[in-house]
């Protein structure tokens, strides 16, 4: 048995994103698809003490409405010390954060992206190296794509080699089941209701914010507050 899941790259996901990668044995990032604006490609959300705020990394879209989220350039290098100062003053209370910031405030300093799949692919791949999560993260181009959103998600998991797709609650408005089926593919939902409730900073607790969040309060701990154990 196989179990894949193949998900578009965020910028520094939430917890969940992490569940599923840790829920399958190969996470497929799913950066041929168009990249679209306003969306959870190159922001997310931190917490502050004026509430959430968005995190988002500068691309270059003028004129480029067809373009795939890997061939999205970031725009500058200047985000990058900006994004940590943000970090560093709003979580250096945190329990954990010198302990976080030991890892995460290098790829922010020290290494320099020109897309935006580059980015985020490091740090999903620092965060699950951090919270020894173990499952193989390869990249769309890495397989030959079909035509069609289904046909070519159940064709993916046949060239992966698997047996069961994970997916994320709200594909269920366009993924065809059937299809999955006539592969002899098991398709299965992610659940991501449930979540406790963690030590959190800044007034009212929220769960849609960027991972970072829950690292830098509960460090090695934060599996407790995740679905899967390391």
């Amino acid at each position: 048995m196989k179990k894949i899941a193949i998900v578009q790259s965020n910028y520094i996901p939430w917890k969940g994103y992490f569940d599923m990668i840790a829920a399958v044995d190969e996470f497929i990032l799913y950066d041929d698809m168009q990249y679209t604006r306003r969306d959870w490609r190159n922001r997310n959300q931190i917490k502050t003490p004026q509430g959430v705020q968005w995190f988002t990394v500068p691309v270059l879209v003028k004129g480029k409405y067809h373009q795939k989220i890997r061939e999205t350039e970031i725009d500058g290098t200047d985000w990058a010390a900006a994004h940590w100062k943000a970090l560093a003053q709003n979580y250096r209370r945190a329990p954990h954060f010198s302990e976080i910031a030991s890892w995460l405030e290098p790829l922010y300093l020290e290494q320099n992206f020109t897309h935006i799949s580059q980015l985020n692919r490091r740090f999903i791949e620092a965060i699950c190296n951090y919270l020894a999560i173990k499952t193989a993260i390869t990249s769309s181009w890495d397989y030959t794509l079909l035509d069609g959103k289904t046909e070519r998600l159940a064709d993916l998991c046949v060239q992966a080699g698997g047996t069961e797709y994970i997916s994320g609650p709200a594909a269920k408005d366009y993924v065809d089941e059937k299809v999955f089926s006539d592969l002899g593919i098991k398709l299965t939902w992610f659940d991501y209701a449930g979540y406790p409730a963690y030590p959190q900073l800044w007034g009212e607790f929220t769960h849609g914010v960027t991972i970072l969040d829950l690292l830098f309060n509960c460090g090695k701990d934060s599996p407790r507050y995740m679905r899967y154990v390391a």
